[in-house]
């Protein structure tokens, strides 16, 4: 039988497919161009790790510069936690009395831990939740055109981050907006009214 794990320099033919190949050299080149680009450009980067999930390619980021990691569920933050990660922003609401007690672990477990919120409901579980010993930084969730999350007016957003503000156990540490592919324009708007 066929080894289903190939070698490197396996030759293509003899792989099983559907099998994940990465060529390292070029995953390398990669990150350094994406850094080099946000150097280039002032932006602090920090790539979202569901686009791999693999420890060793946020690493490499890292390595290259990249400020911390994004991650979209807890466990996922967790994990890389445990991996040593420790500038972890989660961009998704967390929810529940399981989630947020696991997030107030990490909270303790990572020197810098960022998560997002677009409703006073989300942002009440996390005051109920964090004490001001170390508070949880909290970012408001922009709906800019996507259509996906976030609060839908730059006045909603003033109020939810009015809210974070006044809990004692939480930091407001500014804006999230995922935009629509070509909806630069829409972010702008949204800015320019706030």
């Amino acid at each position: 039988m066929t080894n289903p794990w190939p070698i490197p320099g396996t030759a293509l033919a003899n792989v099983l497919t559907p099998m994940p190949v990465i060529d390292e050299d070029r995953l390398a080149a990669n990150i350094a161009r994406a850094q080099a680009y946000m150097d280039k450009h002032g932006l602090a980067f920090r790539p979202h790790i569901k686009t791999h999930k693999l420890v060793s390619v946020a690493a490499a980021q890292v390595a290259v510069g990249a400020v911390g990691i994004n991650c979209q569920k807890l466990t996922e933050a967790e994990a890389f936690a445990d991996a040593g990660f420790d500038d972890i922003l989660i961009t998704y609401n967390i929810l529940g009395a399981h989630k947020l007690a696991g997030l107030a672990a990490l909270n303790v477990q990572v020197a810098r831990l960022t998560v997002v919120a677009d409703s006073a409901f989300t942002v009440d579980g996390l005051a109920a939740t964090f004490e001001a010993a170390k508070p949880l930084t909290v970012l408001v969730e922009c709906d800019t055109g996507g259509g996906r999350c976030g609060v839908q007016t730059p006045q909603q957003a003033l109020a939810l981050a009015a809210r974070i503000a006044a809990a004692p156990g939480l930091r407001f540490g500014g804006l999230l907006t995922y935009p629509a592919a070509g909806g630069a324009t829409a972010v702008e708007a949204f800015l320019q009214s706030a």
